[in-house]
C-alpha cells in the first residue's frame, strides 16, 4: 500500500480544479512550493542592495564606498540601530504584500520565505537575540483583516533561525488612519501614541527584532523601537520583507 502524505493529497486534488498557474501574471506555471509565484516574476523582484543608508537601508544608486546615513535620518533621533529589508516594495513584491494583507492570500508564504529569509539569515545569523517582536495591529483592524500580517512573518523569521517571536510586550491602544499618502513627520505623529508596553516588563541586556511587512519613513517600527528601548533593551533592529523607496 503506497501512503501519500496528506498535504501532497490536498495539493493533487486542488491542481484538479486549480491549474497551476501564477497568481501575479496569471499565465506562467507555478505551484504551491512557490508560494504560486512563478520564475519569472520572483526573478524580477528588486532586492535591497548595497550601497544603503546604514540607519534605514535606503537603497540609493551610485558607486558609494562609505559608509553613510540618508538626509531622511541624520536630523533623527531613531530607536533603532538600523532597519534592513530584503526587498523594494515595487511591482511583483508590493502585489504580493498587498494580496497577503487584504485577501489573506497565506498561500504566498513560501514565495516570501524565499525572498526574506536568506537576507535576513545573512544580517542576523551567529548573533545573541532575546526575541522577535512583530508590529501590533489594533484589536479591531486585527479583527477586520482575522490576521496580523507582522505576526505571521515573524513565526516565518523566528522558525528560520530559532529564534522566539514574543506578542505579549507591547500593544496597539490606537487604531492609526493609513499612513500610505502621509510625510514623514505626520507618519511620525501619527503613530507617536498608538503603542503601549503590556504590564511593567523590564527587559536589561537585552536585544530584540522588530518585524513588519513593509518599512517606508521608519515610523511605525521605530514607535515600536521606543518602546522596548524604554524597557530597557540595550539594542533594537528592524527586518521588514519590503523597503518602500
Amino acid at each position: 500500500m503506497i501512503c501519500i502524505p496528506i498535504h501532497a493529497g490536498i495539493d493533487a486534488l486542488l491542481s484538479l480544479f486549480y491549474p497551476e498557474r501564477c497568481q501575479i501574471c496569471h499565465q506562467a506555471h507555478a505551484c504551491p512550493a512557490q508560494g504560486w509565484v512563478c520564475d519569472g516574476c520572483k526573478a524580477s523582484v528588486i532586492p535591497v542592495c548595497e550601497p544603503a543608508c546604514q540607519r534605514c537601508g535606503l537603497p540609493f544608486p551610485g558607486d558609494i564606498t562609505a559608509s553613510f546615513e540618508c538626509p531622511n535620518c541624520v536630523d533623527r533621533n531613531l530607536a533603532f540601530s538600523r532597519a534592513r529589508s530584503a526587498v523594494q516594495a515595487k511591482g511583483v513584491a508590493r502585489d504580493a504584500i498587498h494580496l497577503y494583507k487584504y485577501h489573506r492570500a497565506f498561500w504566498l508564504e513560501p514565495f516570501f520565505r524565499d525572498l526574506w529569509i536568506p537576507a535576513a539569515q545573512a544580517d542576523l545569523a551567529n548573533q545573541s537575540w532575546d526575541g522577535i517582536v512583530p508590529v501590533p495591529l489594533h484589536p479591531v483592524r486585527e479583527r477586520e483583516r482575522e490576521f496580523n500580517q507582522a505576526e505571521r512573518l515573524a513565526h516565518l523569521l523566528g522558525g528560520a533561525l530559532g529564534i522566539p517571536v514574543e506578542t505579549r510586550l507591547i500593544r496597539r491602544i490606537e487604531s492609526t488612519s493609513s499612513q500610505t499618502r502621509l510625510t514623514r513627520e505626520e507618519r511620525a505623529a501619527n503613530v507617536r501614541r498608538a503603542f503601549k508596553a503590556i504590564g511593567e516588563p523590564r527587559l536589561p541586556n537585552t536585544r530584540w527584532i522588530v518585524v513588519d511587512d513593509v518599512l517606508t519613513t521608519g515610523a511605525t517600527t521605530d514607535a515600536v523601537a521606543r518602546i522596548l528601548r524604554r524597557m530597557g533593551a540595550d539594542e533594537v533592529v528592524v527586518w521588514t520583507l519590503a523597503r518602500g523607496v
